[in-house]
């Protein structure tokens, strides 16, 4: 069985998350995004930011190509400055060690991918346990495998820039995953696992063949192939385990609902809705009856002036969830801070709690997005109620089972 606890290891039910992607993007140009959009440069400020939004813990990241420039050589100062800036703040860190960025000697393809993912793995724990011998550690290895496995292997956007590979930058970077999941736990065995994987629903079209209709039922179901393998239900060479299976993250944005043939994304805001829309709160019971995990909606957020009516949307889908009885740990705003596009970096997406103001002097200003923020606040007051409902029904329940 997996190292789980019935009582969650996050300080807040409510998170933030600062984008920090260090990949090639498309036109094979290096970007990274913390210094970026300014969160390296403005912890103090980020951080302190958080405070009147009850969010004490928040998703970082490591940036592994600007940590080993040299094989098996590591330059963990800027994450010294991170885990320092989270002391100072009260501020609880789960850290992804890969979030689409590789050194520059490496992809998912080459032989020794899965050996210094390995190798950094432990470099990580020794470094982090040197800063923090208290405390307990959450890590997610490899963020958004299924993601990372299409957009590098299938769709040009990233290294290793490929067609039709997509299943083998997936058995790559889930056999590094794996063997850095154990390398982590032979390094330190209370560490926690958080996986992070999207969620979407496939469908078929409206008056589908039978052919559209196995399609997509079949892509539906392979969503799920990264963490089954990572829990050694698929591909069990590779030397998963049910044991890696930790908690589960699920990453859930407006366009991840969609139709196949021809491709285009179901509406989740429509004015009359289409029927194959499925809330997101039956797609995490979905999930849950899958790997029978606790688990976190580890991103979501909505670019532009649609922000305020996802917030809404998500709370009351996470407090349906909570009074079915799920076991939600925790919900994500990702990005808290706004980011721009990986491929045009001139277009910033409006979709963070606050809002970028480039200047040519200094990292971008915060401005909060009153609207998204008072619409946050009111999804935390339905998320607590729920909250208390189920507390409050819990010992009813044990008395009508003990009567």
């Amino acid at each position: 069985m997996a190292v789980t606890s019935t009582d969650s290891p996050f300080d807040s039910f409510w998170w933030g998350g600062y984008e920090c992607t260090d990949q090639l993007n498309a036109f094979g140009n290096r970007v990274d995004f913390l210094p970026l959009t300014g969160h390296l440069q403005l912890l103090d400020e980020d951080y302190t930011d958080l405070g009147p939004f009850n969010v004490r813990t928040v998703r970082e990241g490591i940036r592994w190509a600007m940590i080993e420039k040299t094989p098996y050589q590591y330059d963990w100062s800027t994450v010294k400055t991170m885990l320092q800036a989270g002391k100072r703040h009260g501020i609880q860190q789960v850290w992804d060690l890969c979030h689409f960025g590789y050194p520059d000697d490496l992809t998912p393809l080459h032989p020794m991918f899965a050996r210094r993912f390995a190798a950094l793995c432990r470099a990580f724990v020794a470094f982090y346990r040197a800063e923090r011998p208290e405390g307990t550690l959450i890590v997610t290895p490899i963020n958004e495998v299924s993601f990372m496995s299409w957009l590098g292997g299938d769709a040009r956007g990233t290294s290793p820039y490929c067609v039709g590979q997509g299943w083998e930058v997936k058995l790559g970077l889930m056999r590094a995953y794996i063997e850095g999941s154990w390398a982590l736990r032979e390094a330190d065995p209370s560490i926690r696992f958080l996986s992070t994987e999207p969620l979407v629903n496939i469908v078929a079209p409206l008056n589908p063949w039978a052919s559209h209709q196995r399609e997509a039922r079949q892509a539906h179901i392979n969503q799920f192939q990264a963490t089954d393998i990572l829990s050694g239900r698929l591909c069990p060479e590779l030397g998963g385990h049910e044991s890696l299976l930790d908690m589960v993250g699920f990453n859930y944005y407006y366009d991840n609902q969609w139709q196949l043939h021809p491709h285009r994304h179901l509406g989740w805001n429509d004015t009359v809705q289409d029927p194959r829309w499925v809330p997101l709160s039956d797609l995490l019971a979905q999930a849950h009856k899958r790997y029978k995990r606790p688990f976190v909606v580890t991103e979501t957020s909505h670019p532009g002036v649609d922000r305020p009516q996802w917030w809404h949307m998500i709370g009351q889908e996470c407090a349906t969830a909570i009074r079915a009885g799920l076991p939600l740990w925790g919900v994500c705003l990702y990005p808290i801070v706004d980011r721009p596009d990986w491929d045009h970096l001139d277009n910033w997406h409006r979709s963070g709690l606050w809002d970028a103001e480039l200047r040519a002097d200094g990292p971008p200003r915060r401005h909060l997005h009153h609207a998204s923020a008072e619409a946050l606040l009111q999804a935390q007051a339905v998320v607590q109620q729920a909250m208390v409902q189920q507390a409050e029904a819990k010992p009813r329940r044990q008395r009508m089972l003990v009567g």
